[in-house]
């Protein structure tokens, strides 16, 4: 299908530049309390999902009118995030994106962008996130992902699932030519952009990429 699913999740309001950058036509899917600020962004969301021990009351109002609503016992096995993308899933889209405007729970945050790199997702095209204002892509093996951004920006390839295989990046300043990222290292971290155009492939594993400053274009 040629649709954009976007989920958002976290605790945190929502980046106005991420949500600026969002596809307009999107069906947005809401993690519990994320609700809250997706409504704040004026984003509205066709789902909710979660044990919603976060949402408002006002926001669960909302929902009861305007959305459909799946709640989930709060003795549960996967996070409130884990059960939107697997919603999203369940579109076939052709485009993912999970927005959050972050938070303090670096064991949430770990669990939201890993959860991007899930198995489930691989047959969607394109897996992306804003993190606060941070650009996120995830590359499934064996894949190859070529994006733009302005010369400068910073960008980090990190084995977030396990080892990484056959990793290539062009257009930076430090190329790798078919190298072994081991998982968490930091190999991959704090490379920058001399082209307009990044390359990246991977033979084996899940690649998780960051962009940061000046900016992503796409």
């Amino acid at each position: 299908m040629d649709e954009t699913v976007i989920v958002v999740t976290g605790a945190e309001p929502l980046d106005p530049d991420a949500v600026a950058r969002l596809p307009r036509n999107g069906i947005v899917i809401a993690a519990d309390g994320a609700l809250d600020h997706a409504l704040a962004a004026g984003l509205s969301p066709a789902g909710l999902v979660g044990d919603l021990d976060s949402i408002s009351a006002g926001g669960l109002a909302w929902a009861e009118a305007h959305a459909t609503i799946q709640r989930h016992d709060p003795d549960k096995d996967h996070t409130d995030t884990e059960l939107a993308l697997a919603i999203a899933a369940d579109f076939n889209p052709a485009r993912l994106v999970m927005v959050s405007g972050g938070g303090d729970r670096l064991d949430h945050t770990l669990a939201a962008i890993g959860a991007l790199g899930q198995s489930n997702l691989t047959s969607i095209p394109i897996v992306e996130a804003w993190w606060g204002n941070q650009h996120i892509r995830v590359l499934h093996g064996p894949g190859r992902l070529n994006f733009d951004v302005l010369p400068g920006t910073t960008i980090s390839l990190v084995a977030m699932h396990g080892e990484c295989n056959g990793v290539t990046v062009t257009g930076v300043k430090w190329p790798l030519q078919a190298e072994r990222l081991e998982p968490l290292a930091g190999r991959g971290i704090s490379n920058l952009a001399t082209d307009e155009q990044i390359e990246v492939t991977v033979f084996e594993g899940v690649v998780t990429i960051f962009t940061y400053a000046p900016e992503a274009l796409s």
